[in-house]
């Protein structure tokens, strides 16, 4: 049955790298529907009927058909009594990421000393230091909200470099850090030492478990309006700008030489965790002027280094 084809198809994948959390859920979904059905192969009619047996948003349907589809052309490949599903079932809308918004080094300021100056609470005596030093490392590495939540205290090691444990692709790095931010950051373990209690966790939570990302995310809202930063858009600028923001600080400082460029593309690619340096053109959206030179530099480099 279909369900024993999944498990092999996401067991398969997942050795390669990927996560596949939510279309594990969604070809289960799919492969329990069409198990009740009696049915060993995929069928564009069992496909379509799954997708409307749910009032699913149009974003969602589509995510659902998407990974079938790449499962049906798993198997097809083995079995062509599978069928592969037409794209074009679920019309879905077209998903784009949303804009980023490049801080300034003003607005960063701002944003800590607002970190700085959050009120105290009895249960969190670090609530100041954790706030201000999460964004400040974000905005200085460009990890990501949960790279950082996740690091543990083991993981800084002692040249002052972090050990960035099994990431979005299920890969290690090692990220290392200027000189400003490795004092900061000792001063931080300091006090963290001092009032943080036994947690391992380099940023606890009130009761010294890993910080919740939603409470995270919570607080950087009220910090950007103390701050007053971006109060007229519609749409309130995310942590991830600051990783975002990072990435274009870097690509700008460059300079115009297409090699030196290159390399730099290449090595930030790795310094953020890309799974492949393609992945890091999505930053060079706030450089226009730049994506050309450096996407073709970049893949130049990558092609004369596999070679």
């Amino acid at each position: 049955m279909l369900s024993g084809e999944v498990h092999r198809y996401i067991t398969l994948r997942r050795s390669l790298g990927y996560k596949l959390s939510r279309a594990d859920r969604h070809l289960r979904g799919f492969a329990g529907f069409a198990d009740l059905r009696g049915e060993a192969h995929i069928r564009t009619p069992s496909v379509i009927a799954w997708l409307e047996a749910a009032s699913w948003t149009p974003g969602g349907r589509g995510r659902r058909l998407r990974d079938v589809i790449l499962f049906a052309r798993f198997l097809h490949t083995e079995d062509a009594r599978h069928e592969i599903p037409g794209s074009d079932l679920a019309q879905p809308r077209r998903q784009t990421r949303p804009a980023p918004y490049i801080y300034s080094a003003d607005e960063i300021a701002r944003i800590l000393d607002a970190a700085g100056n959050l009120r105290l609470q009895k249960p969190n005596p670090l609530r100041r230091e954790i706030y201000v030093m999460i964004f400040g490392l974000i905005a200085a590495t460009g990890l990501r909200i949960s790279e950082a939540l996740a690091l543990k205290l083991q993981d800084i090691q002692p040249d002052g470099v972090l050990h960035i444990r099994d990431t979005k692709f299920r890969k290690s790095r090692l990220v290392p850090l200027h000189t400003s931010v490795r004092e900061a950051l000792q001063r931080y373990i300091k006090a963290r030492r001092r009032r943080g209690g036994d947690s391992d966790w380099l940023f606890p939570s009130v009761r010294h478990r890993q910080m919740c990302p939603r409470m995270v995310n919570y607080t950087f809202g009220c910090i950007l309006r103390r701050a007053g930063i971006a109060l007229e858009r519609q749409s309130q600028p995310r942590i991830h700008d600051l990783r975002h923001t990072f990435a274009t600080r870097v690509l700008v400082q460059c300079g115009a030489d297409r090699g030196v460029v290159a390399r730099h593309f290449v090595a930030l690619s790795t310094y953020l965790g890309h799974a492949d340096v393609r992945n890091t053109y999505w930053y060079l959206e706030a450089t226009p002027q730049m994506m050309t030179d450096i996407a073709l530099a970049a893949e130049t480099l990558v092609g004369e280094m596999r070679a």
